[in-house]
Parts: C-alpha cells; structure tokens; sequence
C-alpha cells in the first residue's frame, strides 16, 4: 500500500522545526527514523497533513552522561545506544538488542520509539526502569516529563500536538546495582507478548533500592510496585522473590487479544518476574 497524499518540510533549526509543529498541530508527523511512522502511514492509520522531516536539525544527535543520568538526543539511533551501553549500561543493551532487527535499529530513534508508546516495545519500559523522562519542547516552552507520566494508553502521551521530544533522559543504575531483563516473543523481533525489566541496589546484603517495569502485560508499561515492596529491606533469597514475583503478576490487569490470553500473560509475567529479578540479585555487589 502506498500513504495518502502529505505536505513535506525539512527543517534545519529547532526553531523552524517548532514553528511547523506549531503551525499544523494535529495535522502533522515527525519523521525521524520512520520505523513507525511510515507502516502507519502505508496502512492509513495514520493520514497527517504534514510530514516534519528533523533528520536535518543539527544538535539532536548528542549521547552524553553526566551526574548519574543519560542523556539521548532525539536523532540517537537505537543501534548506536546500543552499543554504547553495552560497554556502559548493559540493561539498555539487553533491552535493544530485542528491537526489531539490526536494520530497523540502525534507522529507528530512542525517542521516536518512545513518542510512540507501543505498550509491548521495550524502550518505553527501559525509560521506566531507569526513572527516566523525557524532554519536549514546542514554541510555548520547554518541559520534563516523567515516565510514569507519559504513558497514557495504547500509543497514547501525555505530548500536545506541538511538542517535540528533543531529549530522553535515563538514570543510570548505580555502581554495584544488578539488572535483569526478559521477554516472551512468537519471534525473534516481534513485539513482546510480555516482558519485564529489573534493577535491584542491595546495602549491607539486602535490597535498598528496586525498579520493575512490566511490558506487553496491560494498555501501557506500568510498574510492579508490589514485587518492589515485597523485595525491599528483605535479602534477595529464591523465597524472596518468588513471592515479589507472585505479587507483582497478581497486581497486573492484563487483557485478552488475539494474541494471548490475559492468563497466559499473567503466568508468563511471574516467570519473567523472577527470572528478571533472580538475575538482578545475582549481579548486583552486596
């Protein structure tokens, strides 16, 4: 198929990007790896008057650290944060490396990927993990909003229609912090049927600190705070978290789909659970 008919404009200021932005509201897309935007666009789901081209703006490339946090421009590549943080932050890089395939992580955008907020996709429940946020400007200001925040539903943000994402921002795990990551997919590059990201700090041997985030289980990533509490204050022992795990797959509200069952997503949410926190606990310094 091919997509209904759109205006073009390709930018070379965020200002002159903004302006377009402002100018079109909800008749516009951003085009930044279109890994995304163009199926979407070739199915007509979706039928912008407007196409904004940013691959031209410069200063959106930039993938730097500082005080404990990472920051990605909106032009990062998921392959090129890959593999950066699989010298630096191994949980991003065992999270992207189940994207899609090499190809459509050398095109697709960290940002675009979350903007897009695919409730199965693994970037959004990275940011999650990481207590990230996301920086979105438009000619009205400039504004950080966290992940708990964005996620709104199905592809659904908390983003108007004039706001650009220019920056995503993880922190990074602490020194000694473990990590785990899993997911259940039909196939290598599919969208997960559910996944879960952990990390675990421990102090004097036991948890101090958890971050779980559960994908593809419900309408957006969302955060096991029950199998959180139930690790807290506690040594990360087998019985430990597999009762962190019962509880954190209790608490969720999945749905039935053509895909799964929400009792198969709940069964494999707790086997993912604690084999992504008995991972953690495994790698972290007590």
């Amino acid at each position: 198929m091919k997509p209904p008919p759109f205006a073009y404009v390709a930018p070379r200021t965020l200002a002159e990007t903004l302006e377009h932005l402002a100018a079109a509201g909800d008749d516009a897309k951003v085009l930044a790896g279109g890994q995304s935007l163009v199926p979407m666009l070739n199915l007509r789901l979706a039928r912008p008057a407007l196409i904004v081209d940013i691959n031209r703006v410069a200063g959106l490339d930039r993938l730097v650290t500082e005080n404990g946090r990472l920051r990605v421009g909106a032009l990062v590549r998921q392959r090129g944060l890959e593999r950066w943080a699989a010298r630096e932050v191994p949980l991003l890089a065992a999270g992207l490396r189940l994207v899609g395939h090499v190809a459509i992580r050398n095109r697709g955008t960290v940002a675009g990927s979350i903007a897009h907020a695919d409730p199965a996709s693994e970037l959004p429940a990275l940011l999650l993990c990481l207590d990230g946020t996301v920086v979105a400007e438009s000619r009205r200001g400039r504004r950080e909003i966290a992940a708990a925040a964005l996620f709104q539903g199905p592809l659904v943000t908390a983003l108007a229609a004039d706001e650009l994402i220019t920056e995503t921002r993880f922190e990074l795990p602490g020194a000694g912090a473990g990590w785990g990551f899993h997911e259940v997919a039909r196939r290598h590059g599919d969208f997960a049927l559910v996944g879960v990201a952990a990390v675990i700090a421990r102090e004097g041997g036991r948890v101090a600190r958890a971050r779980v985030a559960v994908f593809g289980a419900a309408p957006t990533t969302v955060r096991a705070e029950a199998a959180e509490h139930a690790l807290v204050g506690h040594e990360p022992t087998p019985k430990q978290i597999a009762e962190a795990a019962e509880a954190g797959a209790a608490a969720l509200a999945p749905v039935d789909d053509l895909h799964a069952s929400a009792g198969y997503r709940r069964r494999v949410a707790r086997t993912l659970l604690e084999r992504a926190l008995t991972d953690a606990g495994g790698r972290g310094a007590a």
